[in-house]
């Protein structure tokens, strides 16, 4: 049996409710390693910032508190990023200042992981395969 053709799924970007954008971007810019692609309207009402593959997008919020999941789940994550190399990133970010929840560490699923918290406090992984040596 044939199977029929289907779409491929290229990348996914998260979009972060922030009450301010120009600072979400450049906090992503200046302590996690991404490049600012732009921002919309003036003053800016949205932005996007990227790295590689991943892109987070920052839409401005109505109220001056963000809505993280980690305010519904105490522990939970408003974001998972695939890596090649976790502690080579947990090394960068160090350098630049982030402020690292946890890790590396190498997780029962075969990933090694370090979770980050952002300037709004959402909460990001970043987990490489460790199933492949």
């Amino acid at each position: 049996m044939t199977q029929a053709p289907r779409a491929f799924f290229q990348s996914i970007a998260p979009q972060f409710v922030v009450p301010d954008v120009v600072k979400a971007a450049e906090y992503y810019r200046d302590v996690l390693g991404f490049t600012i692609d732009g921002y919309f309207l003036d003053p800016p009402v949205f932005a996007i910032v990227r790295r590689d593959g991943a892109e987070f997008h920052f839409g401005k919020s109505d109220s001056p508190e963000p809505f993280t999941n980690s305010v519904v789940r105490r522990d939970g994550l408003d974001a998972y990023v695939r890596i090649d190399d976790c502690d080579l990133l947990a090394q960068e970010l160090k350098g630049r200042g982030a402020t690292i929840l946890q890790g590396p560490i190498d997780r029962e699923y075969a990933c090694r992981e370090i979770v980050v918290r952002d300037c709004f406090g959402f909460r990001i992984a970043f987990g490489a395969d460790t199933s492949h040596p």
